[in-house]
């Protein structure tokens, strides 16, 4: 059915160059520990997020379902990115999602990417432990070691719930 080495980088950019194929993975990717999806729910998500609506519109709802069971998740099922079981219209990951999961921009259920969220505490904590350092009051009334630790626990607590919500991908790549 598909070979078990990676995806080429043809392979993943054909994968992402399609809307609806990087919304499944998505979908895919944050759903509950891993399991499967039905295609009546991937479709209404998908659609929702096309049109901003909730609920979308049956035509546009119709639309994704039948393009994602006609044409996307055979695609993805063909390339190994997939498991689709077509009589029980349940869709879930397959470990070559990690493939693509590298050349996708993963964000937050808040619409930040977790690079901007790392970024962002870091530069925080370097310009607070630098301003402590200088003495700039308020922040140099507090020894600059707790400032360090405070963002330290920052970086601690973001790791944690991003390999929490994305666990599936985590025990995957552990071999579990």
């Amino acid at each position: 059915m598909f070979r078990k080495n990676s995806l080429s980088e043809g392979e993943i950019y054909e994968v992402l160059a399609n809307r609806r194929r990087r919304e499944t993975i998505r979908n895919l990717s944050v759903a509950s520990d891993g399991g499967s999806v039905s295609l009546q729910e991937l479709s209404e998500r998908i659609a929702e997020r096309e049109t901003g609506e909730t609920p979308p519109p049956r035509t546009v709802r119709e639309s994704v379902y039948n393009s994602l069971h006609q044409s996307h998740l055979p695609k993805l099922e063909a390339l190994g990115v997939v498991v689709y079981d077509r009589d029980e219209r349940e869709v879930r990951l397959h470990d070559r999602a990690r493939d693509v999961n590298r050349y996708m921009e993963v964000r937050t259920d808040y619409g930040f990417t977790w690079s901007e969220i790392y970024r962002s505490i870091g530069v925080a904590g370097l310009t607070v432990v630098v301003a402590a350092l200088g003495g700039v009051p308020p922040l140099g009334w507090v020894d600059p070691i707790l400032w360090a630790s405070g963002f330290l626990l920052a970086f601690v607590v973001a790791t944690s719930y991003q390999l929490w919500t994305n666990r599936w991908y985590v025990w995957r790549a552990l071999g579990r």
